[in-house]
């Protein structure tokens, strides 16, 4: 594949659905999260389920986003117990890439945060206008995955300007050396 450009539908088949073929770990970083919903055989059901699944078969997950999520979200997270402890979930308010980065093989960046107007399967008339890279250049994966990193692992968290808005910090007790 290399590298190429995705917009709008094209986002659903090439990010969302090769999620489910994952084998050691995912990592999610997006700004916005909400409860999308993603088609599974005949039935629509919830993403929460797909990654429910995959923690299953002993995928790890990490999901990396900037703000709690909305009751909808928190309805179906209930539902996935299998989530609460396995699936490992950080905040950082300063996130506003959108990744997803399956097995370090296959990474896709853009425009479109893991909502259903986003990456769901909204009809044409009811989503966003997205747009975005999927890749399985090993370069690039290595670049995009190395943001996600250190946003996750704290990088920018003693000089943050958003320490006020961050409820759950990543670093908490900076070593003064």
């Amino acid at each position: 594949m290399g590298v190429k450009f995705i917009t709008n539908r094209e986002l659903y088949k090439e990010v969302i659905e090769p999620v489910s073929n994952a084998r050691r770990f995912i990592w999610i970083g997006t700004a916005d999260i909400k409860d999308l919903h993603v088609k599974r055989g005949r039935k629509v059901v919830s993403f929460l389920s797909v990654l429910n699944d995959l923690i299953k078969r002993g995928v790890e997950i990490r999901l990396l986003h900037a703000k709690e999520p909305g009751a909808n979200f928190r309805r179906s997270f209930d539902k996935y117990p299998g989530l609460w402890d396995a699936m490992e979930r950080q905040l950082c308010p300063r996130v506003h890439f959108k990744h997803i980065i399956i097995d370090g093989r296959l990474a896709y960046t853009g425009s479109a945060n893991l909502t259903g107007a986003g990456l769901g399967i909204k009809s044409p008339d009811r989503r966003n206008f997205e747009a975005g890279i999927v890749t399985t250049d090993p370069e690039l994966i290595s670049s995009i995955m190395n943001q996600f990193d250190e946003a996750w692992m704290g990088k920018f968290c003693k000089s943050c300007g958003r320490k006020a808005y961050c409820s759950d910090p990543i670093v908490r007790h900076v070593i003064k050396r």
